[in-house]
């Protein structure tokens, strides 16, 4: 397996002591890894982190290099992103005034981007769309109609209302009778108990 993949020809793209952290640069090459071209050049043209212009620059060069080389014949839209890293750089040591008479020190750090690119069907799990391709639209669920009721006239409400007050009225006039009725025996019981002393 080691044969056939060193047999597989390869064009490749390196740009050394880039101004950025190899941390930083590595957020994005990871993100065009196993991607076609014209894929990586949209995630990259798309990309808010400002080492990815840089990395647009490699991937550029090494497509330039694969289309002028004279024994190859590749087409740069053809071609897949097999392998992007970046490598850590020398560190230059820079430093800064602090209070007290100390000093601080700066690390500006660099990276060296490689890309290599190589014919074949792109290795990414993402859907083989092409980049431009507007999403299918959802179809769309009819709300349901809720039906309201036919409009009422004002006197058949007054109406109604009346009916309903009527009960009501006649209820509490019974209790208090039959609270009066229940309270006249007790009475008169204890009557004849005074009697009797």
């Amino acid at each position: 397996m080691a044969v056939a993949e060193q047999e597989r020809e390869m064009v490749r793209a390196q740009a050394r002591w880039v101004h950025s952290s190899a941390r930083k640069a590595r957020l994005v090459t990871d993100l065009i890894r196993g991607r076609s071209v014209p894929e990586a050049r949209t995630i990259l043209a798309f990309s808010n982190r400002a080492v990815a212009k840089d990395v647009e620059k490699v991937l550029r060069s090494a497509v330039a290099n694969a289309e002028s080389r004279p024994g190859l014949h590749w087409q740069g839209d053809e071609l897949v992103v097999v392998a992007a890293y970046a490598d850590e750089g020398p560190t230059l040591k820079r430093w800064r005034a602090r209070a007290r008479g100390r000093v601080a020190r700066i690390k500006k750090r660099t990276c060296h981007i490689t890309i290599e690119l190589a014919q074949g069907a792109p290795v990414s799990s993402a859907p083989a769309v092409p980049a431009m391709a507007a999403p299918e639209p959802e179809p769309v669920e009819e709300p349901e109609v809720v039906e309201e009721p036919d409009a009422v006239d004002e006197t058949e409400v007054e109406e109604t209302e009346e009916v309903v007050e009527e009960p009501e009225a006649s209820a509490q006039t019974e209790e208090p009778e039959a609270e009066a009725q229940a309270a006249e025996p007790e009475a008169e019981a204890e009557t004849p108990e005074e009697s009797d002393e």
